[in-house]
Protein backbone atom coordinates (compact mmCIF):
# COMPACT_ATOMS: atom_id res chain seq x y z
CA UNK A 1 0.00 0.00 0.00
CA UNK A 2 1.70 3.21 -1.12
CA UNK A 3 2.04 6.13 1.28
CA UNK A 4 1.22 4.06 4.41
CA UNK A 5 1.94 5.87 7.67
CA UNK A 6 0.98 5.51 11.33
CA UNK A 7 -0.28 7.98 13.92
CA UNK A 8 1.48 6.02 16.71
CA UNK A 9 4.15 3.88 15.05
CA UNK A 10 5.67 2.90 18.41
CA UNK A 11 2.60 0.76 19.03
CA UNK A 12 3.80 -1.55 16.28
CA UNK A 13 6.29 -2.85 18.87
CA UNK A 14 3.37 -4.91 20.14
CA UNK A 15 3.91 -7.09 17.07
CA UNK A 16 6.84 -8.52 19.03
CA UNK A 17 4.28 -9.90 21.45
CA UNK A 18 2.51 -11.62 18.56
CA UNK A 19 5.82 -13.07 17.40
CA UNK A 20 6.47 -14.24 20.96
CA UNK A 21 3.09 -15.98 21.06
CA UNK A 22 3.91 -17.72 17.77
CA UNK A 23 7.23 -18.94 19.19
CA UNK A 24 5.50 -20.19 22.35
CA UNK A 25 2.90 -22.00 20.25
CA UNK A 26 5.56 -23.78 18.20
CA UNK A 27 7.47 -24.72 21.36
CA UNK A 28 4.28 -26.01 23.02
CA UNK A 29 3.39 -28.14 19.99
CA UNK A 30 6.84 -29.71 19.94
CA UNK A 31 6.51 -30.50 23.63
CA UNK A 32 3.13 -32.15 23.01
CA UNK A 33 4.61 -34.22 20.18
CA UNK A 34 7.42 -35.43 22.42
CA UNK A 35 4.93 -36.36 25.15
CA UNK A 36 2.70 -38.23 22.67
CA UNK A 37 5.60 -40.39 21.51
CA UNK A 38 5.96 -41.72 25.08
CA UNK A 39 2.54 -43.32 24.70
CA UNK A 40 3.94 -46.46 23.09
CA UNK A 41 0.65 -48.32 22.55
CA UNK A 42 -0.13 -46.58 19.22
CA UNK A 43 -3.02 -48.94 18.37
CA UNK A 44 -4.77 -48.02 21.59
CA UNK A 45 -4.09 -44.33 20.88
CA UNK A 46 -5.76 -44.65 17.48
CA UNK A 47 -8.81 -46.30 19.04
CA UNK A 48 -9.35 -43.66 21.72
CA UNK A 49 -8.61 -40.65 19.45
CA UNK A 50 -9.31 -41.68 15.84
CA UNK A 51 -10.07 -38.19 14.57
CA UNK A 52 -7.37 -35.92 15.83
CA UNK A 53 -7.49 -32.44 14.18
CA UNK A 54 -3.84 -32.62 13.08
CA UNK A 55 -2.72 -29.80 10.83
CA UNK A 56 -6.13 -28.13 11.01
CA UNK A 57 -5.60 -26.95 14.56
CA UNK A 58 -2.39 -25.27 13.41
CA UNK A 59 -4.29 -23.44 10.66
CA UNK A 60 -6.73 -22.10 13.24
CA UNK A 61 -3.86 -20.85 15.38
CA UNK A 62 -2.17 -19.18 12.39
CA UNK A 63 -5.39 -17.37 11.47
CA UNK A 64 -5.75 -16.18 15.07
CA UNK A 65 -2.18 -14.88 15.15
CA UNK A 66 -2.62 -13.06 11.84
CA UNK A 67 -5.84 -11.49 13.13
CA UNK A 68 -4.05 -10.39 16.29
CA UNK A 69 -1.22 -8.85 14.24
CA UNK A 70 -3.78 -7.00 12.12
CA UNK A 71 -5.40 -5.66 15.29
CA UNK A 72 -2.01 -4.38 16.48
CA UNK A 73 -1.54 -2.53 13.17
CA UNK A 74 -4.99 -0.99 13.63
CA UNK A 75 -3.99 0.11 17.15
CA UNK A 76 -1.05 2.03 15.62
CA UNK A 77 -3.43 4.27 13.66
CA UNK A 78 -2.68 3.46 10.00
CA UNK A 79 -3.30 6.05 7.28
CA UNK A 80 -2.53 6.35 3.60
CA UNK A 81 -2.08 9.19 1.12
CA UNK A 82 -5.11 10.32 -0.85
CA UNK A 83 -5.49 13.17 -3.30
CA UNK A 84 -8.28 15.69 -2.71
CA UNK A 85 -9.19 18.55 -5.06
CA UNK A 86 -7.90 21.92 -4.02
CA UNK A 87 -10.71 24.30 -3.25
CA UNK A 88 -10.84 27.24 -5.70
CA UNK A 89 -7.31 26.64 -6.98
CA UNK A 90 -6.44 28.48 -10.20
CA UNK A 91 -4.19 27.46 -13.09
CA UNK A 92 -3.23 29.81 -15.89
CA UNK A 93 -2.23 28.19 -19.18
CA UNK A 94 0.13 30.31 -21.29
CA UNK A 95 0.56 28.91 -24.80
CA UNK A 96 3.16 30.04 -27.34
CA UNK A 97 1.60 31.17 -30.64
CA UNK A 98 4.77 32.41 -32.34
CA UNK A 99 5.36 31.54 -36.01
CA UNK A 100 7.88 28.88 -35.00
CA UNK A 101 4.91 26.82 -33.81
CA UNK A 102 4.27 26.03 -37.49
CA UNK A 103 7.25 23.64 -37.43
CA UNK A 104 6.37 20.07 -38.38
CA UNK A 105 9.04 18.30 -36.34
CA UNK A 106 6.09 17.41 -34.10
CA UNK A 107 3.23 15.79 -35.99
CA UNK A 108 1.12 17.18 -37.48
CA UNK A 109 2.76 20.44 -36.39
CA UNK A 110 3.70 22.07 -33.11
CA UNK A 111 0.65 24.28 -32.71
CA UNK A 112 -1.88 21.55 -33.54
CA UNK A 113 -0.22 19.17 -31.11
CA UNK A 114 -0.10 21.90 -28.46
CA UNK A 115 -3.81 22.64 -28.85
CA UNK A 116 -4.73 18.97 -28.53
CA UNK A 117 -2.57 18.45 -25.44
CA UNK A 118 -3.76 21.64 -23.75
CA UNK A 119 -7.38 20.62 -24.34
CA UNK A 120 -6.76 17.22 -22.78
CA UNK A 121 -5.29 19.00 -19.76
CA UNK A 122 -8.74 20.37 -18.99
CA UNK A 123 -9.88 16.83 -18.18
CA UNK A 124 -6.98 16.25 -15.77
CA UNK A 125 -7.83 18.94 -13.21
CA UNK A 126 -10.79 18.80 -10.81
CA UNK A 127 -14.01 20.55 -11.83
CA UNK A 128 -13.65 22.99 -8.93
CA UNK A 129 -10.29 24.30 -10.19
CA UNK A 130 -10.37 27.53 -12.19
CA UNK A 131 -8.45 27.56 -15.47
CA UNK A 132 -7.51 30.65 -17.50
CA UNK A 133 -5.85 31.02 -20.90
CA UNK A 134 -3.15 33.36 -22.18
CA UNK A 135 -1.49 33.18 -25.59
CA UNK A 136 1.69 34.95 -26.56
CA UNK A 137 3.71 35.74 -29.65
CA UNK A 138 5.04 39.30 -29.93
CA UNK A 139 2.55 40.28 -27.25
CA UNK A 140 0.56 38.46 -24.60
CA UNK A 141 -3.25 38.27 -24.70
CA UNK A 142 -5.72 37.11 -22.06
CA UNK A 143 -8.31 34.98 -23.85
CA UNK A 144 -10.19 33.55 -20.86
CA UNK A 145 -10.09 34.81 -17.28
CA UNK A 146 -9.93 32.11 -14.59
CA UNK A 147 -13.13 30.08 -14.78
CA UNK A 148 -14.57 26.62 -14.21
CA UNK A 149 -16.20 26.78 -17.66
CA UNK A 150 -14.08 24.21 -19.47
CA UNK A 151 -15.94 24.71 -22.76
CA UNK A 152 -14.97 28.38 -22.86
CA UNK A 153 -11.30 27.51 -22.39
CA UNK A 154 -11.42 24.67 -24.92
CA UNK A 155 -13.03 26.91 -27.54
CA UNK A 156 -10.42 29.61 -26.95
CA UNK A 157 -7.60 27.08 -27.35
CA UNK A 158 -9.07 25.88 -30.64
CA UNK A 159 -9.21 29.47 -31.99
CA UNK A 160 -5.58 30.38 -31.28
CA UNK A 161 -3.71 31.92 -34.23
CA UNK A 162 -0.01 32.48 -34.83
CA UNK A 163 1.90 35.76 -34.91
CA UNK A 164 5.43 37.11 -34.99
CA UNK A 165 7.73 37.29 -31.98
CA UNK A 166 7.96 35.55 -28.61
CA UNK A 167 7.14 37.31 -25.33
CA UNK A 168 7.38 34.71 -22.57
CA UNK A 169 7.95 37.26 -19.81
CA UNK A 170 4.91 39.26 -20.90
CA UNK A 171 2.82 36.07 -20.85
CA UNK A 172 3.80 35.47 -17.22
CA UNK A 173 2.97 39.10 -16.36
CA UNK A 174 -0.43 38.84 -18.04
CA UNK A 175 -1.13 35.58 -16.25
CA UNK A 176 -0.25 37.16 -12.91
CA UNK A 177 -2.60 40.06 -13.70
CA UNK A 178 -5.39 37.57 -14.35
CA UNK A 179 -4.67 35.74 -11.10
CA UNK A 180 -4.93 39.05 -9.28
CA UNK A 181 -8.60 39.27 -10.23
CA UNK A 182 -9.46 36.04 -8.38
CA UNK A 183 -11.13 36.98 -5.06
CA UNK A 184 -9.64 35.52 -1.87
CA UNK A 185 -11.29 32.70 0.04
CA UNK A 186 -14.06 33.44 2.54
CA UNK A 187 -11.55 33.34 5.38
CA UNK A 188 -9.30 35.81 3.57
CA UNK A 189 -6.68 33.20 2.67
CA UNK A 190 -5.01 33.46 -0.71
CA UNK A 191 -6.28 31.10 -3.37
CA UNK A 192 -3.58 28.59 -4.46
CA UNK A 193 -2.44 29.36 -7.99
CA UNK A 194 0.06 28.25 -10.61
CA UNK A 195 1.11 29.19 -14.13
CA UNK A 196 2.00 26.72 -16.87
CA UNK A 197 4.00 28.15 -19.78
CA UNK A 198 4.35 26.07 -22.95
CA UNK A 199 6.82 27.44 -25.49
CA UNK A 200 9.27 26.34 -28.17
CA UNK A 201 11.50 29.39 -28.28
CA UNK A 202 13.33 32.22 -26.58
CA UNK A 203 11.96 35.59 -25.50
CA UNK A 204 12.59 38.13 -28.26
CA UNK A 205 10.52 41.07 -26.98
CA UNK A 206 8.38 42.31 -24.16
CA UNK A 207 9.07 41.85 -20.44
CA UNK A 208 12.35 40.11 -19.61
CA UNK A 209 12.05 36.58 -18.27
CA UNK A 210 13.99 37.52 -15.13
CA UNK A 211 11.67 40.42 -14.30
CA UNK A 212 8.55 38.31 -14.78
CA UNK A 213 10.01 35.50 -12.68
CA UNK A 214 10.89 37.94 -9.91
CA UNK A 215 7.29 39.17 -9.83
CA UNK A 216 6.00 35.60 -9.71
CA UNK A 217 8.28 34.88 -6.74
CA UNK A 218 7.06 38.04 -4.98
CA UNK A 219 3.43 36.99 -5.46
CA UNK A 220 4.12 33.39 -4.49
CA UNK A 221 3.05 31.85 -7.79
CA UNK A 222 5.15 28.96 -9.14
CA UNK A 223 5.65 28.87 -12.90
CA UNK A 224 6.07 25.46 -14.49
CA UNK A 225 7.44 25.41 -18.01
CA UNK A 226 7.22 23.02 -20.93
CA UNK A 227 9.89 23.19 -23.64
CA UNK A 228 8.05 21.80 -26.65
CA UNK A 229 9.67 20.71 -29.90
CA UNK A 230 13.02 19.41 -31.12
CA UNK A 231 16.29 20.86 -32.36
CA UNK A 232 15.32 19.78 -35.90
CA UNK A 233 12.35 22.13 -36.23
CA UNK A 234 12.21 24.43 -39.27
CA UNK A 235 9.72 26.90 -40.76
CA UNK A 236 9.45 28.49 -44.20
CA UNK A 237 9.57 32.29 -44.13
CA UNK A 238 8.32 34.82 -46.70
CA UNK A 239 7.83 34.70 -50.43
CA UNK A 240 11.38 33.44 -50.94
CA UNK A 241 10.48 30.25 -49.06
CA UNK A 242 13.54 30.62 -46.87
CA UNK A 243 13.92 27.69 -44.48
CA UNK A 244 14.75 28.86 -40.96
CA UNK A 245 15.73 26.58 -38.08
CA UNK A 246 13.63 26.98 -34.93
CA UNK A 247 15.25 24.79 -32.24
CA UNK A 248 13.66 24.59 -28.82
CA UNK A 249 15.31 26.46 -25.93
CA UNK A 250 14.80 24.36 -22.77
CA UNK A 251 17.48 26.15 -20.73
CA UNK A 252 15.71 29.53 -20.75
CA UNK A 253 12.42 27.94 -19.73
CA UNK A 254 14.04 25.81 -17.03
CA UNK A 255 15.58 28.95 -15.53
CA UNK A 256 12.08 30.41 -15.06
CA UNK A 257 10.81 27.26 -13.38
CA UNK A 258 13.84 27.02 -11.11
CA UNK A 259 13.56 30.67 -10.06
CA UNK A 260 9.86 30.48 -9.20
CA UNK A 261 9.64 27.06 -7.58
CA UNK A 262 7.93 25.44 -10.54
CA UNK A 263 8.96 22.37 -12.51
CA UNK A 264 10.63 22.33 -15.90
CA UNK A 265 9.50 19.75 -18.46
CA UNK A 266 10.50 18.87 -22.01
CA UNK A 267 8.34 17.27 -24.67
CA UNK A 268 9.23 16.30 -28.24
CA UNK A 269 5.95 14.67 -29.31
CA UNK A 270 2.25 15.28 -28.83
CA UNK A 271 2.05 12.17 -26.63
CA UNK A 272 4.84 13.43 -24.38
CA UNK A 273 3.22 16.85 -24.16
CA UNK A 274 -0.10 15.27 -23.19
CA UNK A 275 1.66 13.24 -20.50
CA UNK A 276 3.36 16.35 -19.14
CA UNK A 277 0.05 18.21 -18.93
CA UNK A 278 -1.50 15.21 -17.17
CA UNK A 279 1.35 15.23 -14.63
CA UNK A 280 0.94 18.94 -14.01
CA UNK A 281 -2.83 18.61 -13.73
CA UNK A 282 -2.55 15.93 -11.06
CA UNK A 283 -0.10 18.03 -9.04
CA UNK A 284 -1.54 21.56 -9.21
CA UNK A 285 -5.16 20.48 -8.92
CA UNK A 286 -4.87 18.32 -5.82
CA UNK A 287 -3.50 18.25 -2.29
CA UNK A 288 -2.21 15.04 -0.74
CA UNK A 289 -3.62 14.32 2.71
CA UNK A 290 -3.51 11.41 5.13
CA UNK A 291 -6.73 9.38 5.34
CA UNK A 292 -7.24 7.22 8.41
CA UNK A 293 -7.79 3.56 7.50
CA UNK A 294 -7.87 2.07 11.00
CA UNK A 295 -11.32 0.63 10.34
CA UNK A 296 -9.94 -1.41 7.42
CA UNK A 297 -7.55 -3.24 9.74
CA UNK A 298 -10.13 -3.58 12.52
CA UNK A 299 -12.47 -5.18 9.98
CA UNK A 300 -9.69 -7.47 8.79
CA UNK A 301 -8.92 -8.53 12.35
CA UNK A 302 -12.61 -9.18 13.05
CA UNK A 303 -12.90 -11.34 9.93
CA UNK A 304 -9.79 -13.25 11.01
CA UNK A 305 -11.10 -14.00 14.52
CA UNK A 306 -14.49 -15.03 13.14
CA UNK A 307 -12.79 -17.32 10.61
CA UNK A 308 -10.67 -18.90 13.34
CA UNK A 309 -13.76 -19.48 15.49
CA UNK A 310 -15.64 -21.00 12.56
CA UNK A 311 -12.79 -23.35 11.71
CA UNK A 312 -12.47 -24.44 15.33
CA UNK A 313 -16.18 -25.15 15.61
CA UNK A 314 -16.20 -27.09 12.34
CA UNK A 315 -13.15 -29.21 13.16
CA UNK A 316 -13.11 -29.55 16.97
CA UNK A 317 -16.64 -28.56 18.04
CA UNK A 318 -15.28 -25.88 20.30
CA UNK A 319 -14.19 -22.24 20.06
CA UNK A 320 -10.48 -21.71 20.63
Amino acid sequence: MSGLSFASPWRLLLLLVVVGLAVLYVAFQRRRSAYAVRFTNLELLESVAPKRPGWRRHLTAVVQLLALATLVVAFAGPAHDVKVPRERATVMLAIDTSLSMEATDVRPDRISAAKAAATSFLDDVPDAVNVGLVSFDGQARLHVAPTTDRRAVADAIASLELGEGTAIGSAIDTSLDALGTVPPAHDGAAVPAAIVVMSDGTTTMGVANEDAAARAVEEGVPVSTIAFGTDDGTVVIGETNEVVRVPVDPEALAAIADATGGTAYEAATQGQLTDVYATIGSSVGYDTVDEDITEWFVAGALVGFLAAAGLALAWTNRIP
